[in-house]
C-alpha cells in the first residue's frame, strides 16, 4: 500500500508547474468591466474563457464516468486532470483580478438579490469570471472522494507506480534488477481475479444449455469471477451537479458565435449511431412496416453483448442488450413475450436461443417481404413443407436432440436432400425464413431440479414463423433488417 501511495501523488506536482495559456496575457485591474473596454480584448476573454468552460464541462463528463467504473486507471486519469483543470481556471481569473475570492463572493451575493428578469444590471463578463471560478472550487473538492476511490479500485484491479516528474526510474529496494512497469493509463488495469480461460463452446461459439440433467463441464467446479457492482458516492455525484448547473447558466452569456457541445448528447448520440438504426431508416421502409406484425432493427456481432474476458465491468451499469433489447414479436401474454433474438456469428446469422429455445432457418433468395404469406407461397415446395409441417416433439430430452440437430446438421431425416441448420451465411438483399420456438421455463428447472407434468403443461411457449432481410451493412460488418411475422403455429406442448 506505500508504493500505491507514492506512485499515485506522483504526477500532482505537474499542476505546480507553469501552465500553457490559452491566449495572450491580460492586465489585472479592480474591475472586468473596465478591462473590457476594446473590441480585441473582449473577443480574446471571451474565447479562452469558452474554452475552458467547455473543457470543465467534459471533465465532469469523464469524471462521472471514471466513478461508475471499476477500472483504477479511470480515477488516477481524471484526478490529474481536475488538478491541471482547476490551475488552469485559477490562473486565467487571477490574471483579471487578483482579489478573486472577494470580489466573486459579493458578485454572488449579489446575483442572488437580482431577479432574473434584471440580470442585465450585472455585466456578463463578470458573471462568467465568477462562475469559472467558482465552478472550478466547487470540483476541487472532489479531490479527496476521488483519492479514496482509487484506493478501493485497487482492490480489483493492479495500480501501477507512475513515473517521476523528471522521467528517472527509481530502483526497487528489493529487487534492483528488477525492471519497472511504467502503467499505461489509456489502457484498463490488470484486474486480480484469476485469468479467464477461452472454453471450446459448441456450435459457432455459443454454448449449449442441458435442461433436466446434469452435464460435465469443461472444467471442473469452475465459475467465472462475479463482477463488481459500483455506486457513485452521492456527495460526488451534489458536486458534480452544482458545478454543472453554474457551467450551464453560464453558457447563455457569451456571444452567439462562440457554442458549446453537450458530452452527454454527444455520447447518447454515438451509442445510437454505434447500436441502433439511423433515423433515417424507419422512414426508407415505412410503407412495409405499416403492415401488421413488422419491424425494423440492428442486427449486431454476438461479441457487442459480451463482456471481454479478463475486463472488470461494473454489473449495475446497463448493457447494449439491455438499452436497445430484441424486438418483440407479439403482444405480451401472461408476462410472456417471444423476441426476435438475432445476432452474427462472424458472417453467419443466427438466433440466440437459451434453454430449450431452437430455431432454424434457410435462405430463399432474393424474395421480398411483401409478397411472402402465411401459406408461403414463391418458397420452392421441400422448405414450404419442413417449415409448415414440422412437428416438435413433446418430450423434454427429444426438444433438445431436435436442438442440437439443427445446430450441427447432423442425424438429419427431414424429408429433402439439403441439410437444415440453425444459421445460415448472411447475404445483403437475401431473404431468410426462421421458424423460432421459444419456451419460458421456470427457475427451477433451469437448476436442473425436479418439476411435476402438471407443471410442464403450464410452461408458456410459442411456434413462430418469421421472414427477415438484411437491407443494409454497416462497415462495422453489423446490419439492418427489416423482419415481419409471417404464421403464429400452435404453442408447443412438453407432455413429459
Amino acid at each position: 500500500m506505500r508504493q500505491l501511495f507514492w506512485g499515485f501523488l506522483l504526477p500532482f506536482p505537474l499542476a505546480a508547474m507553469p501552465v500553457t495559456t490559452l491566449a495572450a496575457e491580460y492586465n489585472s485591474s479592480s474591475s472586468l468591466t473596465q478591462n473590457l473596454t476594446s473590441k480585441p480584448t473582449a473577443e480574446k476573454f471571451y474565447t479562452e474563457a469558452g474554452r475552458l468552460v467547455q473543457r470543465q464541462i467534459d471533465l465532469i463528463a469523464r469524471i462521472e464516468q471514471a466513478l461508475n467504473s471499476p477500472d483504477p486507471n479511470r480515477i488516477r486519469v481524471v484526478r490529474g486532470q481536475l488538478t491541471v483543470q482547476v490551475k488552469s481556471s485559477e490562473n486565467f481569473v487571477h490574471r483579471q483580478e487578483k482579489h478573486t475570492q472577494t470580489l466573486c463572493n459579493s458578485q454572488r451575493d449579489l446575483f442572488r438579490k437580482i431577479s432574473p428578469a434584471s440580470n442585465q444590471l450585472t455585466s456578463a463578463p463578470d458573471q462568467i469570471y465568477c462562475s469559472l471560478y467558482t465552478s472550478s472550487q466547487e470540483l476541487l473538492k472532489l479531490s479527496p472522494i476521488l483519492d479514496r476511490l482509487l484506493y478501493r479500485r485497487a482492490e480489483l484491479a493492479l495500480v501501477r507506480e507512475l513515473p517521476l516528474i523528471s522521467g528517472e526510474r527509481l530502483p526497487d529496494p528489493v529487487l534492483t534488477i528488477a525492471p519497472l512497469q511504467y502503467p499505461q493509463l489509456n489502457q484498463p488495469a490488470i484486474p486480480f481475479s484469476a485469468l479467464e480461460p477461452k472454453l471450446s463452446t459448441y456450435g459457432l461459439g455459443r454454448q449449449q444449455q442441458i435442461i433436466g440433467r446434469s452435464a460435465k463441464t469443461a472444467i471442473a467446479n469452475y465459475a467465472p469471477p462475479i463482477q463488481p457492482a459500483i455506486v457513485a458516492p452521492e456527495s460526488a455525484l451534489a458536486i458534480l451537479t452544482q458545478a454543472k448547473e453554474i457551467l450551464t447558466a453560464t453558457q447563455g452569456l457569451f456571444p452567439p458565435e462562440i457554442r458549446f457541445t453537450d458530452p452527454w448528447e454527444n455520447a447518447r448520440v454515438v451509442d445510437r449511431l454505434t447500436y441502433c438504426v439511423s433515423q433515417q431508416e424507419p422512414q426508407i421502409y415505412a410503407e412495409l412496416l405499416a403492415l401488421p406484425n413488422t419491424g425494423i432493427f440492428r442486427v449486431l456481432q454476438a461479441s457487442a453483448y459480451q463482456r471481454p474476458l479478463n475486463t472488470l465491468w461494473n454489473r449495475l451499469q446497463s448493457n447494449v442488450r439491455e438499452r436497445y433489447p430484441f424486438p418483440s414479436l407479439g403482444d405480451a401474454k401472461d408476462g410472456f413475450n417471444p423476441i426476435l433474438a438475432l445476432e452474427l456469428a462472424g458472417e453467419r446469422f443466427r438466433l440466440v436461443d437459451q434453454a430449450l429455445d431452437y430455431s432454424f432457418m434457410v435462405d430463399v433468395g432474393d424474395i421480398p417481404l411483401e409478397e411472402l404469406d402465411s401459406n408461403l407461397q414463391g418458397v420452392t415446395s421441400p422448405t414450404r413443407e419442413l417449415f409448415l409441417n414440422y412437428q416438435p416433439p413433446q418430450q423434454l430430452r427429444a426438444l433438445q436432440v431436435d436442438k442440437r440437430r439443427f445446430v450441427t446438421g447432423k442425424h438429419q431425416n427431414w424429408q429433402q436432400k439439403s441439410v437444415i441448420f440453425s444459421h445460415a451465411e448472411a447475404k445483403l438483399n437475401h431473404t431468410y425464413l426462421v421458424r423460432s420456438l421459444q419456451f419460458q421455463l421456470p427457475e427451477m428447472m433451469l437448476k436442473s431440479q425436479a418439476i411435476s407434468p402438471e407443471q410442464l403443461q403450464q410452461i408458456r411457449s410459442s411456434d413462430l414463423v418469421i421472414a427477415f432481410r438484411p437491407v443494409h451493412r454497416r462497415d462495422d460488418g453489423s446490419y439492418t433488417v427489416v423482419w415481419r411475422v409471417l404464421k403464429e403455429l400452435p404453442a408447443p406442448k412438453i407432455r413429459q
